[in-house]
């Protein structure tokens, strides 16, 4: 697209050096990045058919608007090809809305950070991987598109580490957090289209949400038995005795999904059936119930509390087909001041 490029050059003698200045100037997440050199930039917003000055999103508490080249620029540099800027530019639209707030997310001592999950046509188009090791490394288009979202988070948003990031521990999602879900294989309808989307588009739905939590169950052959399995291990999101204020990801495997298809049982019952199973006793959880001082308030002793709000447990199929896992993925607070899962269609 035409347009002139307005940041700052910096002249170097080398690749090697390029990286260097990217590590003295704190642009990196602590790993090298790809020089966004001015072909490369060029050649990511005419993929995306965007000129340099068009607005992608607007940091409220920062007062900053976020152009196409600051998001061409870090997508360079966390290693993108130019096909995958559609994906980044729509996450950092989603990313900057008032609900996802991802300025509180990074403001927050909690552990969380953006969680990625790409649906439609477009993540087979450009290679995204929804299959074996779905979570982790190997795959280019999902490390680097979600490394991109981070870099314009650090680069543009002022969130790094002691700055606007204010993190106890953080988690290794800080460095990037992206997967496709398998929807040829699922059971299910797929996420997009349950948040209201049609199957043939293609969309991103971020989630703020911290660590994988591993679910093993390789016992059970009934629908009933698995759920059952799968709600004693959400109990423990963030911790046995809170309740409501945090959401969660399940991302059922294949072989769990398996049992869930020759069950007959729908996204809808699955989901249903695990929050009928995670009503909570409120005389096991207030404060010092088992000699625990966490807990809800004294006030809810004899009272029945949900363990999840109904729309803030999310159910996503993808992973190997060897291995009878699943994943749990929890969410920081939700409701105000914390942040709601947003879907964002991919525009063309």
């Amino acid at each position: 697209m035409p347009g002139t490029l307005t940041s700052k050059r910096y002249k170097v003698d080398d690749a090697v050096g390029a990286i260097d200045l990217c590590f003295e100037k704190g642009w990196t997440d602590g790993l090298p990045v790809v020089p966004p050199t001015e072909p490369a930039v060029r050649a990511m917003l005419d993929a995306a058919r965007l000129a340099p000055d068009a607005q992608i999103a607007y940091i409220r508490d920062r007062a900053m608007a976020v152009t196409a080249e600051k998001v061409a620029i870090n997508a360079v540099m966390a290693g993108c090809k130019p096909e995958y800027l559609p994906v980044v530019i729509t996450a950092v639209e989603a990313a900057c809305t008032d609900e996802f707030n991802i300025h509180g997310l990074l403001a927050t001592t909690y552990f969380s950070s953006p969680v990625m999950i790409v649906n439609g046509p477009i993540a087979a188009a450009i290679g995204m991987n929804s299959g074996i090791n779905v979570l982790g490394q190997g795959n280019r288009a999902n490390a680097t598109i979600g490394r991109a979202l981070q870099l314009v988070v650090r680069n543009v948003g002022g969130g790094r580490p002691g700055g606007v990031d204010r993190a106890t521990l953080g988690n290794p999602g800080k460095f990037t957090f992206c997967f496709a879900e398998d929807e040829t294989g699922s059971p299910w309808e797929p996420l997009h289209v349950e948040r209201g989307l049609t199957p043939d588009a293609s969309a991103v739905t971020l989630f703020a949400g911290d660590g994988v939590r591993g679910m093993v169950d390789q016992l059970s052959r009934d629908p009933e038995s698995l759920a059952r399995s799968l709600a004693a291990c959400l109990r423990a999101v963030p911790h046995p005795k809170m309740a409501l204020g945090f959401d969660v990801i399940v991302v059922v495997s294949p072989e769990h999904g398996r049992v869930f298809r020759e069950g007959g049982w729908s996204k809808s019952r699955l989901r249903d059936e695990l929050l009928a199973l995670l009503q909570l006793d409120g005389d096991d959880v207030i404060r010092g119930a088992g000699g625990i001082a966490e807990g809800l308030p004294e006030g809810l002793a004899g009272a029945t509390v949900p363990k999840f709000r109904d729309d803030g447990l999310l159910l996503v199929h993808a992973g190997g087909g060897a291995g009878l896992f699943s994943a749990i993925i929890g969410g920081w607070i939700n409701g105000p001041g914390g942040s709601q899962p947003v879907t964002r269609e991919v525009r063309p």
